[in-house]
């Protein structure tokens, strides 16, 4: 999404869980945030040894590759939440009413099932990895120091489904949007003019001087 947006809230059942399930994902944005500044930890600390001492850190590149899925896959659901991926606001800022909920639900769907399939998918591949009767429950290992490779690979479907969970309360919201006509949903996200923006970042700044 090109444009800030703003989430709300009130008493119903659905702001509740959408409250609920946003400290989860922001837990995993925190980790994935924590994955980045491991790897730049690790970046230093290969890279002065291998000045310092002519050894760098041994396995660097199998420890980024367990990294990776972390700083990949675990903000996504947050960033959903926040209306933050791409997408073309150019057109859907021109719809309104009833009009705009109806493809944002379901545009919301059509990645629902997509992420569904993914979640299938990316599980089926963990399990070929993961095997209680081999030697760190794994059934492949990374190259240099043979790292199992099934932890990393457990992070893709576990991501995935957060991010279904937040589809599908998005596509509840939406749907509720749609049938009661409210210009105001809660827990989905809602596009802000550059105004509307400018103005909430002045109040927090203002509330903050205080």
């Amino acid at each position: 999404m090109a444009g800030a947006a703003s989430v709300l809230d009130d008493g119903s059942l659905l702001s509740r869980l959408d409250r609920a399930l946003v400290r989860l994902e922001g837990w995993l944005a925190l980790l994935s945030g924590l994955a980045v500044f491991g790897l730049m930890l690790l970046a230093v600390f290969s890279v002065g040894g291998r000045n310092a001492f002519n050894r760098p850190l041994p396995g660097y590149v199998d420890w980024i590759e367990q990294a990776m899925p972390l700083i990949a896959f675990m903000g996504i659901a947050y960033t959903q939440r926040l209306g933050g991926h791409i997408r073309m606001d150019i057109v859907v800022g021109a719809l309104k009413g009833r009009v705009l909920w109806a493809v944002e639900w379901f545009t919301t769907l059509t990645v629902l099932v997509l992420m569904l399939l993914l979640v299938w998918g990316s599980w089926a591949h963990f399990q070929r990895s993961f095997d209680f009767a081999a030697p760190l429950w794994s059934r492949d290992s990374s190259m240099d120091i043979g790292l199992p490779i099934w932890p990393a690979k457990l992070l893709a479907p576990v991501a995935f489904s957060v991010l279904s969970l937040r589809l599908a309360l998005q596509l509840w919201g939406f749907g509720r949007a749609f049938v009661t006509g409210t210009d105001r949903p809660v827990a989905v996200p809602l596009i802000e003019s550059a105004a509307e923006t400018a103005a909430r970042e002045a109040e927090t700044v203002s509330g903050a001087e205080r």
